[in-house]
């Protein structure tokens, strides 16, 4: 079993910055490729961003690129997403998940989720 767990989220203005963190526990945290979703309310969570289990592999959705970082710490056993230039269309509950061997982008692939932190963006 993995536990992950979030923080960081909060109420920013439009073009504002948050920085989301997601610490794990209960495994090797480098055998584990870690992503990043979010959930708005009423749609269906979808793929922000995903980082491979050294940190040489990393993805984005379109809607983030340039304006979101995704990085791991193995040591601290921490996954951090960087949010520029945030956007009022960013706000949701965002999830970190962890598995061996996903298929990055689909949330199916992905056995271990953190319980959520909240990001509001106002416009």
């Amino acid at each position: 079993q993995v536990q992950l767990v979030e923080s960081g989220g909060g109420l920013v203005q439009a073009g504002g910055s948050l920085r989301l963190s997601c610490v794990a526990s209960g495994r090797t945290f480098s055998d584990y490729f870690m992503g990043w979703f979010r959930q708005a309310p009423g749609q269906e969570r979808e793929f922000v961003a995903a980082i491979s289990w050294s940190g040489a592999g990393i993805y984005y959705a379109d809607s983030v690129k340039g304006r979101f970082t995704i990085s791991r710490d193995n040591v601290k056993n921490t996954v951090y997403l960087q949010m520029n230039s945030l956007k009022p269309e960013d706000t949701g509950d965002y999830y970190c998940a962890a598995d061996t061997t996903p298929y990055y982008s689909d949330p199916g692939g992905y056995d271990y989720w953190g319980q959520g932190t909240q990001v509001t963006v106002s416009s």
